[in-house]
Protein backbone atom coordinates (compact mmCIF):
# COMPACT_ATOMS: atom_id res chain seq x y z
CA UNK A 1 0.00 0.00 0.00
CA UNK A 2 1.37 3.40 -0.98
CA UNK A 3 2.22 5.74 1.88
CA UNK A 4 -0.03 8.84 1.82
CA UNK A 5 1.78 12.07 1.02
CA UNK A 6 1.60 15.18 3.19
CA UNK A 7 -1.26 16.76 1.26
CA UNK A 8 -3.41 13.62 1.53
CA UNK A 9 -2.77 13.34 5.26
CA UNK A 10 -3.53 17.03 5.80
CA UNK A 11 -6.84 16.77 3.94
CA UNK A 12 -7.81 13.69 5.92
CA UNK A 13 -6.90 15.36 9.20
CA UNK A 14 -9.02 18.41 8.43
CA UNK A 15 -11.88 16.04 7.62
CA UNK A 16 -11.63 14.52 11.09
CA UNK A 17 -9.21 11.60 10.62
CA UNK A 18 -7.13 11.68 13.81
CA UNK A 19 -4.85 8.88 12.66
CA UNK A 20 -3.90 10.94 9.60
CA UNK A 21 -3.18 13.88 11.87
CA UNK A 22 -0.98 11.78 14.12
CA UNK A 23 0.95 10.46 11.13
CA UNK A 24 1.50 13.98 9.81
CA UNK A 25 2.65 15.29 13.18
CA UNK A 26 5.09 12.39 13.62
CA UNK A 27 6.49 12.97 10.14
CA UNK A 28 7.31 16.65 10.74
CA UNK A 29 7.52 16.98 14.51
CA UNK A 30 11.32 16.85 14.83
CA UNK A 31 11.84 19.55 12.22
CA UNK A 32 9.43 21.93 13.94
CA UNK A 33 11.05 21.24 17.31
CA UNK A 34 14.46 22.08 15.84
CA UNK A 35 13.02 25.26 14.36
CA UNK A 36 11.91 26.56 17.76
CA UNK A 37 14.72 25.20 19.94
CA UNK A 38 17.23 27.58 18.35
CA UNK A 39 14.92 30.58 18.67
CA UNK A 40 12.57 30.15 21.63
CA UNK A 41 14.35 27.99 24.23
CA UNK A 42 12.00 26.93 27.03
CA UNK A 43 8.97 28.16 25.06
CA UNK A 44 9.68 25.73 22.20
CA UNK A 45 7.29 22.95 23.22
CA UNK A 46 4.36 25.34 23.61
CA UNK A 47 5.05 26.94 20.22
CA UNK A 48 5.29 23.53 18.54
CA UNK A 49 1.81 22.71 19.86
CA UNK A 50 0.47 26.02 18.57
CA UNK A 51 1.76 25.24 15.08
CA UNK A 52 -0.02 21.90 14.89
CA UNK A 53 -3.22 23.40 16.31
CA UNK A 54 -3.20 25.81 13.37
CA UNK A 55 -2.57 22.94 10.96
CA UNK A 56 -5.55 21.04 12.40
CA UNK A 57 -7.89 24.06 12.16
CA UNK A 58 -10.32 23.58 9.24
CA UNK A 59 -10.30 27.33 8.57
CA UNK A 60 -6.52 27.79 8.69
CA UNK A 61 -5.19 24.42 7.58
CA UNK A 62 -3.23 23.41 4.50
CA UNK A 63 -4.93 24.33 1.21
CA UNK A 64 -2.48 22.71 -1.19
CA UNK A 65 -1.25 26.02 -2.61
CA UNK A 66 2.39 25.11 -1.84
CA UNK A 67 4.31 22.11 -0.57
CA UNK A 68 3.20 21.09 2.90
CA UNK A 69 6.62 21.88 4.34
CA UNK A 70 6.45 25.40 2.92
CA UNK A 71 3.07 25.86 4.56
CA UNK A 72 4.19 24.27 7.86
CA UNK A 73 7.35 26.33 8.31
CA UNK A 74 5.43 29.43 7.24
CA UNK A 75 3.01 28.76 10.10
CA UNK A 76 5.97 28.21 12.44
CA UNK A 77 7.48 31.55 11.40
CA UNK A 78 4.19 33.37 12.06
CA UNK A 79 3.79 31.66 15.44
CA UNK A 80 7.35 32.60 16.42
CA UNK A 81 6.90 36.25 15.47
CA UNK A 82 3.56 36.43 17.30
CA UNK A 83 5.27 34.95 20.36
CA UNK A 84 7.99 37.60 20.35
CA UNK A 85 5.59 40.46 19.71
CA UNK A 86 3.42 39.25 22.58
CA UNK A 87 6.20 38.97 25.14
CA UNK A 88 8.22 42.07 24.23
CA UNK A 89 7.69 45.15 26.36
CA UNK A 90 10.81 46.98 25.20
CA UNK A 91 10.02 50.06 23.12
CA UNK A 92 13.40 49.67 21.42
CA UNK A 93 12.22 46.46 19.76
CA UNK A 94 10.71 47.29 16.39
CA UNK A 95 7.39 45.73 15.41
CA UNK A 96 9.24 43.93 12.63
CA UNK A 97 10.98 41.32 14.77
CA UNK A 98 12.45 39.71 11.65
CA UNK A 99 15.10 42.45 11.68
CA UNK A 100 16.18 41.60 15.23
CA UNK A 101 18.34 38.75 16.42
CA UNK A 102 17.40 36.09 18.95
CA UNK A 103 20.17 37.54 21.11
CA UNK A 104 18.25 40.86 21.15
CA UNK A 105 14.82 39.31 21.61
CA UNK A 106 15.67 36.61 24.16
CA UNK A 107 19.01 37.37 25.86
CA UNK A 108 20.54 34.38 27.59
CA UNK A 109 18.96 31.71 25.38
CA UNK A 110 21.10 28.59 25.67
CA UNK A 111 23.02 26.90 22.86
CA UNK A 112 20.37 24.15 22.84
CA UNK A 113 21.76 20.65 22.40
CA UNK A 114 25.20 21.66 21.19
CA UNK A 115 27.88 19.67 22.99
CA UNK A 116 31.07 20.52 21.11
CA UNK A 117 32.71 23.92 21.46
CA UNK A 118 32.48 24.60 17.71
CA UNK A 119 28.76 23.75 17.73
CA UNK A 120 28.13 26.11 20.65
CA UNK A 121 30.02 28.80 18.77
CA UNK A 122 27.87 28.23 15.67
CA UNK A 123 24.61 28.40 17.64
CA UNK A 124 25.72 31.49 19.53
CA UNK A 125 26.64 33.21 16.27
CA UNK A 126 23.35 32.21 14.60
CA UNK A 127 21.47 33.83 17.46
CA UNK A 128 23.31 37.12 16.86
CA UNK A 129 22.21 37.67 13.25
CA UNK A 130 18.73 38.87 12.14
CA UNK A 131 16.22 36.17 12.90
CA UNK A 132 14.89 35.88 9.34
CA UNK A 133 18.44 35.32 8.09
CA UNK A 134 19.07 32.78 10.85
CA UNK A 135 15.86 31.07 9.75
CA UNK A 136 16.95 31.05 6.10
CA UNK A 137 20.28 29.41 6.88
CA UNK A 138 18.80 26.81 9.21
CA UNK A 139 15.96 25.81 6.89
CA UNK A 140 18.32 25.57 3.92
CA UNK A 141 21.13 23.63 5.60
CA UNK A 142 19.34 21.69 8.32
CA UNK A 143 15.86 21.05 6.93
CA UNK A 144 16.96 20.84 3.28
CA UNK A 145 14.30 23.24 2.01
CA UNK A 146 14.71 24.25 -1.62
CA UNK A 147 15.04 27.84 -2.82
CA UNK A 148 11.37 27.89 -4.01
CA UNK A 149 10.21 26.44 -0.67
CA UNK A 150 12.20 29.05 1.24
CA UNK A 151 10.72 31.79 -0.92
CA UNK A 152 7.26 30.57 0.10
CA UNK A 153 8.08 30.37 3.80
CA UNK A 154 9.69 33.81 3.91
CA UNK A 155 7.30 35.40 1.39
CA UNK A 156 10.11 36.82 -0.72
CA UNK A 157 11.29 36.26 -4.33
CA UNK A 158 13.65 33.37 -5.04
CA UNK A 159 16.42 35.78 -6.01
CA UNK A 160 16.14 37.42 -2.61
CA UNK A 161 16.48 34.01 -0.95
CA UNK A 162 19.78 33.45 -2.76
CA UNK A 163 21.02 36.90 -1.76
CA UNK A 164 19.95 36.27 1.82
CA UNK A 165 21.85 32.98 1.95
CA UNK A 166 25.00 34.71 0.73
CA UNK A 167 24.59 37.61 3.14
CA UNK A 168 23.72 35.22 5.95
CA UNK A 169 26.96 33.29 5.60
CA UNK A 170 28.92 36.56 5.70
CA UNK A 171 27.05 37.83 8.76
CA UNK A 172 27.46 34.49 10.49
CA UNK A 173 31.18 34.46 9.84
CA UNK A 174 31.48 38.00 11.21
CA UNK A 175 29.48 37.05 14.31
CA UNK A 176 31.70 34.03 14.91
CA UNK A 177 34.82 36.16 14.61
CA UNK A 178 33.45 38.65 17.16
CA UNK A 179 32.73 36.07 19.84
CA UNK A 180 35.55 33.56 19.31
CA UNK A 181 39.30 33.42 19.35
CA UNK A 182 40.71 33.52 15.78
CA UNK A 183 41.73 29.85 15.95
CA UNK A 184 38.16 28.82 16.80
CA UNK A 185 36.65 30.67 13.83
CA UNK A 186 39.04 29.45 11.14
CA UNK A 187 36.85 26.73 9.72
CA UNK A 188 34.50 28.13 7.10
CA UNK A 189 30.89 28.82 7.99
CA UNK A 190 29.74 26.75 5.03
CA UNK A 191 31.70 23.72 6.27
CA UNK A 192 30.37 24.03 9.82
CA UNK A 193 26.77 24.42 8.68
CA UNK A 194 27.12 21.47 6.33
CA UNK A 195 28.70 19.19 8.92
CA UNK A 196 26.09 20.02 11.54
CA UNK A 197 23.35 19.42 8.96
CA UNK A 198 24.71 15.92 8.30
CA UNK A 199 24.84 15.20 12.03
CA UNK A 200 21.25 16.31 12.51
CA UNK A 201 20.05 14.27 9.54
CA UNK A 202 21.85 11.18 10.84
CA UNK A 203 20.28 11.64 14.27
CA UNK A 204 16.83 12.03 12.70
CA UNK A 205 17.26 8.66 11.00
CA UNK A 206 18.57 6.95 14.11
CA UNK A 207 22.16 6.77 12.95
CA UNK A 208 23.69 9.17 15.48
Amino acid sequence: MQTPDDAELARAWRAGDRAAGQALVERHYDGIVRFFRTKAGAHADDLVQRVFLVVADPDKGFRGESSFRTYLFGVARNVLFAHYRGRTRDDRIDDDVSLRSVHDLAPGLSSVAAQRADERLLFDALQRIPIDIQMTLELFYWEDLSIPELAGVLEIPEGTVKSRLHRGRLLLEQAMERIAAPSEARESVRVQLGRWALQMQAAAHGDG
